[in-house]
């Protein structure tokens, strides 16, 4: 847990606060479902927020859940909040991005990942294959291998795939 910001004062009847935001405050924190951590008496609080609001790059008005009044608030104003930053995948997960430049070989054909194009109904990896630009869609069932040491995937494609 790293330090990503400072309870600095009350803002408003409803137990909103202003934080100051340090630069390493995650700059796409997603408050719903993360919790800032406060040290209260050696103990790590998780305090959700019901509301966060950006104003500017270095501060925010936040209200908390549970810490609905100006007098639940008090105990916190100074403290500092922790938060996880950094790269937080496992030592075995990758994303599809990290392919990119990998060589690939599709169905017999040699070439090399030079893009890939995140997409919730459809990613795609572009490959230079033979001197054309190719898409194909980027999901589990075609990987046959991916060497990670030797910078290289092995995809099995449908057929027809690769076709002009």
């Amino acid at each position: 847990m790293d330090p990503v910001a400072r309870i600095s004062k009350l803002f408003g009847r409803e137990g909103e606060v202003i934080l100051n935001l340090y630069p390493e405050f995650p700059e796409e924190f997603g408050f719903e479902n993360e919790p800032l951590i406060a040290r209260v008496d050696g103990l790590e609080v998780p305090l959700y927020c019901d509301r966060f609001e950006r104003r500017g790059h270095s501060s925010a008005l936040v209200r908390f859940a549970d810490l609905d009044t100006p007098r639940r608030v008090e105990e916190f104003l100074g403290k500092e909040l922790c938060a996880e930053i950094g790269d937080e995948r496992e030592e075995d997960e990758f994303c599809m991005e990290d392919l990119i430049g990998f060589a690939v070989e599709a169905n017999g054909v040699r070439g090399t990942v030079t893009d890939y194009y995140d997409s919730e109904a459809n990613p795609l990896f572009e490959l230079e294959l033979e001197g054309r630009s190719v898409l194909v869609p980027a999901v589990e069932e075609f990987f046959a291998h991916i060497d990670f040491e030797g910078c290289a995937v092995k995809l099995v494609l449908p057929d027809g795939l690769l076709e002009l």
